[in-house]
């Protein structure tokens, strides 16, 4: 089990109440962000639910509701009286690699905002962006870059 250097977990969860984003799953978000950013990693234990619902003034069912879905989605494990950790590892990019993406997207969030774009207009930029990467091809898209090469 890995803690910092004052016995606590490595993640301290922040709400963003204005997101729109439910809160357990902001705290389900913010555990895979973590992980796919080395801050968490294999064995490392998450905040006890008193811990989160003390310092985020937060209902205990909505923790308990954003660590079951970790639990669901296999990326930790409760144990009694004991506490919850991280279990597995999701994709993480190399600190090097985070460092240039980071300076590259700090560009591109700059050159954002001076085109306009608020912190809504850039979060769905960057979602629609991320939904069109994600979503399969159309069969006839497919077949026009088959014929193309």
């Amino acid at each position: 089990m890995e803690l910092d250097k004052d016995g606590a977990s490595r993640i301290r969860f922040v709400l963003d109440p204005g997101s729109g984003v439910p809160t357990y799953l902001q705290l389900v978000h913010q555990v895979e962000q973590a992980m796919r950013l080395g801050v968490l990693r294999d064995g490392d234990r998450l905040p006890r639910i008193k811990d989160v619902v003390e310092t985020l003034a937060i209902n205990p069912n909505t923790v308990q509701k954003a660590y079951r879905e970790l639990t669901t989605r296999g990326v930790v494990l409760t144990q009694q009286g004991v506490g919850t950790f991280v279990r597995g590892t999701l994709p993480v990019v190399d600190l090097a690699g985070q460092a240039a993406l980071r300076r590259k997207l700090v560009a591109w969030v700059r050159a954002a905002r001076e085109a306009g774009l608020d912190h809504g207009g850039i979060s769905a930029l960057v979602a629609s962006v991320l939904h069109e990467e994600t979503a399969p091809a159309p069969a006839s898209a497919t077949r026009g870059r088959e014929g193309a090469a």
